[in-house]
């Protein structure tokens, strides 16, 4: 079995996947992503949510994001342009 890359260096490219957890009240959360070769989950802060008025994710929606690339040493990946795609209403 192929062993998992970092998400470091991946550079800028879009992605999809479904939010972990977001808390509305810190302003950020986590994405599992979807795709096979990111083997940690990908932060997500408010600021980088495109959608009007107040922002925020609900655990289990499908999003679209591109990821940062890994910049800092010590910080994992970080999506960019979060869009949702499906809003996930079973929570």
């Amino acid at each position: 079995m192929a062993k998992k890359q970092k998400a470091k260096n991946i550079g800028t490219c879009t992605l999809n996947g479904h939010i972990k957890w977001f808390d509305n009240k810190k302003g950020y959360g986590f994405i599992s992503s979807e795709e096979s070769h990111l083997e940690e989950d990908v932060f997500v802060h408010f600021s980088n949510i495109a959608m009007e008025g107040f922002k925020k994710l609900d655990m289990g929606d499908l999003v679209e994001f591109e990821l940062k690339e890994d910049s800092d040493k010590g910080k994992g990946p970080e999506a960019l342009n979060v869009r949702v795609v499906l809003k996930d209403r079973r929570y």
